[in-house]
């Protein structure tokens, strides 16, 4: 029956291109933007393409984003899938410490997988802009674009390449922050310089508490840690905040980090007491630390760790947990932060094989426009992209039973710019935390900082 249908699919898109090409005076370019004049042709686009035989089998493979790295949790998500559509996933769960080395091998050898979860850094400047993804534009429709621009217009742009195609559907996004140990600040008479209900603070507030912390404790309080890109997104927070230094320009065409409220940012925080450059730590190293209580505060936190410090898996033997974290924007000049930001969601490999791609696509309709997009969300652990999915799934409330999340929605509306997908962004995040280590060393700071903002953009 199979090859019966294929048969009939065949005749039926041949007889359509005759007809088509009869139509037409010419054959349209695909590079140019659509007409603005015209009215455009609705898709539906929830259900594959009728001629196509979907794959009855399709791989996953996924970053440890919150539950979706537990074999557990996702089991329950792809069992129901499969029970409603018939189609069975074999999933692979990478680590961040080599995910990228294992894709990247699979992709050479020809056996990338069918989907992919992560983010857009990854998904659109990455393996998108060297032409692996598929373009999933048509999974979108007016009104799931507006339901996402609802929430946040920067996610779309995120998740869209400069050639237009979107190479990411996504499901969920957090703001990146950091943490303090609040019975260590208030011991060293430090709680006055935070706003604990806004969970803010300014800049002076910041270097007050630094001094305090050190006059109490003596020692490292903060480490701005730079062995490695894990957890830069803290560091580059830290820097941009401190005196409203930016990362990249508005295009993400280039780096502006020689910026020179970067550079007063950095030699502030290389001439404190309290605050070290530390090469022997990244992110989660930082937060190791900060859970044995040796340092008092943390540059590399999410609502992953607020919600169960456990989860970091650094192996530390914890001795801050639960009421000591209070989790904090970064200090900023006026106590607004604009915050880094996370969004994760689906990507499809291009197998060429039309059936898996169509079988991966009604997996991404499935966990990220449907009644079943609640528990996908929740199985992240993260906020949902979009204020509603599927026929008018609600999802602005998923979150109201859980204090710790509603809490910590208070930092949703300090997201910034997701740069994260500017040009060359493998380099600059190497650039990077190599320039704080030299930072870190006694290199001239404006000099440095000017060097690695060039190289990172291939200069």
């Amino acid at each position: 029956m199979k090859t019966i249908r294929k048969v009939l699919a065949l005749v039926l898109a041949l007889c359509m291109v005759l007809a088509l090409a009869a139509c037409s005076s010419g054959t349209p370019d695909p590079t140019k933007a659509p007409d603005p004049t015209k009215e455009p042709a609705t898709t539906q686009t929830d259900a594959p393409d009728p001629g196509t035989d979907m794959a009855d089998a399709i791989t996953l493979w996924t970053y440890p984003i919150g539950n979706w790295g537990q074999e557990a949790e996702v089991k329950k998500m792809t069992d129901a899938f499969t029970e409603a559509t018939g189609i069975k996933v074999t999933v692979e769960y990478l680590a961040y410490a080599d995910g990228d080395d294992k894709v990247n091998s699979a992709l050479s050898g020809g056996g990338a997988p069918d989907l992919i979860m992560e983010g857009p850094e990854r998904l659109v400047a990455n393996w998108g802009d060297n032409g692996h993804m598929v373009d999933l534009s048509d999974l979108f429709d007016a009104n799931d674009k507006a339901e996402i621009n609802a929430v946040s217009e920067g996610v779309m742009n995120a998740c869209t390449h400069t050639s237009g195609a979107i190479y990411e559907y996504p499901l969920v996004m957090t703001a990146h922050c950091m943490a303090i140990n609040k019975t260590a600040f208030e011991e060293a008479g430090a709680l006055e310089y935070v706003d604990l209900e806004k969970h803010t603070w300014t800049t002076e507030n910041f270097i007050k508490a630094v001094e305090a912390l050190y006059a109490k404790y003596g020692e490292t309080v903060g480490a701005v840690y730079c062995a490695g890109q894990g957890g830069d997104q803290g560091t580059r927070a830290l820097v941009n905040n401190l005196y409203g230094g930016t990362f990249t320009n508005a295009e993400h065409t280039a780096y502006t980090w020689d910026d020179p409220l970067n550079v007063k940012a950095l030699e502030q925080l290389r001439d404190m007491d309290g605050i070290a450059f530390d090469a022997s730590l990244a992110g989660g190293d930082e937060i190791a630390k900060f859970y044995q209580g040796v340092l008092k505060m943390a540059f590399c936190w999410n609502i992953a760790q607020q919600l169960n410090p456990n989860g970091a898996n650094t192996g530390a033997e914890k001795t801050v947990t639960g009421d000591d974290i209070e989790f904090m924007a970064f200090p900023s000049e006026d106590g607004t932060a604009k915050l880094q930001g996370g969004i994760w969601g689906f990507g499809i490999f291009d197998s060429k094989d039309a059936g898996r791609i169509a079988a991966a696509k009604e997996f991404i309709k499935f966990m990220c426009d449907s009644e079943h997009t609640v528990d996908a969300v929740k199985t992240a652990n993260y906020f949902a992209v979009r204020t509603k999915a599927g026929e008018g799934t609600d999802l602005s409330n998923i979150w109201a039973d859980n204090e710790i999340m509603a809490e910590y929605n208070v930092l949703m509306p300090m997201l910034g710019d997701y740069y994260q997908v500017t040009t060359n962004w493998a380099q600059a995040r190497t650039s990077w935390w190599t320039m704080l280590q030299k930072v870190g060393e006694g290199a001239d700071v404006a000099e440095v900082v000017a060097q690695y903002a060039k190289e990172a953009i291939g200069g």
